[in-house]
């Protein structure tokens, strides 16, 4: 009997090792937040900037500056997170070879939404943003949160700070994510 309760309790755990990689989401990119590689360092954002609020369809940049000693930052990602309708779907950026080793630059997203005609007032978003190099190490994530409010003054009448504020800065690409007003759900309605 007891052989028998040994094989049961082994074969459970092997079930449980073998089964246990493919629980939750899947992944299209398997390295993603996942250990450095040996003999390699992960991309760092050492700055970063954004403004926090504007109208919808505000033409919003965020800059920042990263370096990888490697030389080997490929392709910067973007996600959103809105209250009330959850994560969108990761937005990649491909970086030009020569800015595999250090840049300093902005990405640009229209907010404006080509899945909805407007927002409400005071709809809140953030915006992570990381870089992965060629081997799928990912940088820290930065964070930008964002209100849309009309009526704000002399949105791009804004002063950037330091290491910014240094002559020309690049676009290093634009962010395509369409944004959707979460369904309006009545007081007493059921959830669908």
């Amino acid at each position: 009997m007891n052989s028998k309760k040994a094989l049961y309790v082994i074969s459970v755990l092997l079930i449980l090792v073998l089964f246990a990689p493919f629980q939750g989401q899947a992944q299209l990119f398997p390295y993603e937040g996942g250990p450095t590689k040996p003999g390699m360092h992960a991309p760092i954002i050492t700055h970063a900037f954004a403004v926090d609020r504007g109208y919808y369809g505000y033409i919003w940049k965020i800059y920042f500056e990263a370096e990888d000693p490697d030389g080997q930052m490929l392709r910067i990602a973007s996600v959103v997170d809105q209250p009330g309708y959850g994560r969108y779907p990761t937005d990649w950026i491909y970086l030009k070879s020569q800015y595999g080793k250090h840049f300093r630059g902005y990405i640009q997203w229209n907010t404006f939404s080509s899945k909805t005609s407007y927002l409400k007032e005071w709809t809140q978003i953030t915006l992570r943003v990381s870089i992965f190099d060629k081997a799928g190490n990912e940088s820290n994530e930065v964070f930008f949160p964002f209100t849309f409010e009309s009526g704000v003054k002399d949105q791009y009448q804004y002063q950037l700070p330091a290491p910014f504020d240094q002559g020309d800065i690049p676009k290093l690409g634009n962010i395509f994510i369409d944004l959707y007003e979460p369904l309006y759900m009545p007081h007493g309605a059921a959830n669908p």
